[in-house]
């Protein structure tokens, strides 16, 4: 392992926005920011329950994840061409770039938009063009993980799984989002198993607002290879452990669980406390445009906060790529490229 040389806190923020890393948890609709959401609508012909773009924005005032969810449908149903998913996916992949991300696994909710009447195939199409010329535009590596929305049922989950099938080339994984508390994994045990079938990655959001047995359900019952989320798992010292002899990697969003209060001030984050016992953290957006930074943006918000140090944040980004999806061959180049970057900073530290 890598021996982080001391860094000053002074230099700690540029640090932190200048190191390479992967993000492994965005939701591409959380990523329609207000003026984009205004652009796509006026294109569309579409009218909007807001004003302006400021008054959708001020309109982000959530207290827990369902009433984050109720603005977040609205704020999609502007999507519903090609292009749109395009320009939506392309917008969150250059903002990547800025912070210096190397790799994204980007997730999508298709439910959301054929329940509008849009073909799973406008949606896959639109986000794999676009994650198809950042590679080439950008030098940003970005993949799909198509989730299912758990507050719907298994059946609705094994029909969009089968709208999928055709286009199963052109996602990595699957997932499982959207309203936790009342819908435990398990709910889902057989689409998983198909899922891994057709040899699919599989993650799930669990332990955010859900309890530490959801983390346990998601591990056992669908056989998943991360966790989202899962700051609940403190709560479980015998889950702990698990986590960190298994190296299940969580991806945290530390903004996000501010928002929703699941924290009630982002010093109270339990980030140094999970990493410090041995987990594979990551730090992740979840939904950018709602809940108030991109990814450096939680980086350095979070480290303000709780005074992580650069090892906290090697140990994070290096995490990240080894969590990832990606090659073995492609993890090696950047987890060099993060070891420069640590390096860079230590001879400008002065």
């Amino acid at each position: 392992m890598f021996k982080v040389p001391p860094i000053s806190s002074a230099r700690l923020p540029q640090l932190l926005r200048a190191m390479p890393k992967a993000e492994l948890h965005i939701h591409i609709e959380g990523s329609l920011e207000p003026e984009l959401i205004f652009a796509l609508a006026q294109r569309n012909g579409l009218s909007l329950p807001y004003a302006s773009v400021e008054a959708l924005r001020s309109a982000y005032a959530f207290t827990n994840l369902q009433s984050f969810l109720d603005i977040y449908y609205a704020g999609a149903s502007v999507l519903l061409h090609e292009q749109d998913f395009y320009d939506m996916a392309q917008a969150y992949l250059r903002r990547a770039a800025q912070d210096n991300v190397l790799h994204a696994e980007i997730f999508f909710d298709p439910q959301t938009h054929t329940a509008r009447g849009v073909p799973i195939e406008t949606v896959i199409n639109g986000l794999h063009r676009a994650c198809a010329d950042a590679r080439t535009e950008l030098g940003v590596s970005a993949t799909l993980i198509l989730c299912f929305l758990r507050h719907l049922s298994e059946e609705s989950a094994f029909e969009t799984l089968e709208q999928a099938q055709p286009l199963l080339d052109k996602i990595v994984g699957v997932g499982l989002d959207s309203s936790e508390v009342g819908h435990p994994p398990e709910k889902f045990a057989r689409v998983f198993a198909r899922c891994r079938e057709l040899g699919l990655h599989l993650v799930a959001h669990a332990g955010e607002e859900g309890p530490p047995a959801y983390i346990w359900s998601a591990l056992d019952v669908l056989k998943v290879e991360r966790i989202d989320h899962g700051v609940q798992a403190v709560h479980d010292p015998a889950l702990m452990q698990r986590l960190a002899q298994e190296r299940i990697a969580l991806t945290v969003c530390p903004l996000s669980n501010q928002k929703l209060c699941v924290f009630p001030r982002l010093g109270d984050h339990n980030l140094g406390q999970l990493l410090d016992a041995g987990l594979a953290a990551t730090v992740n957006s979840d939904d950018p445009a709602y809940f108030g930074g991109y990814i450096n943006e939680n980086f350095t918000q979070v480290f303000a906060a709780t005074g992580l140090t650069a090892r906290h944040a090697y140990q994070l980004a290096f995490n990240s790529f080894e969590a990832s999806f990606a090659s073995n061959a492609d993890k090696r180049v950047w987890e060099h490229r993060l070891k420069e970057a640590f390096e860079r900073c230590v001879e400008h530290d002065d």
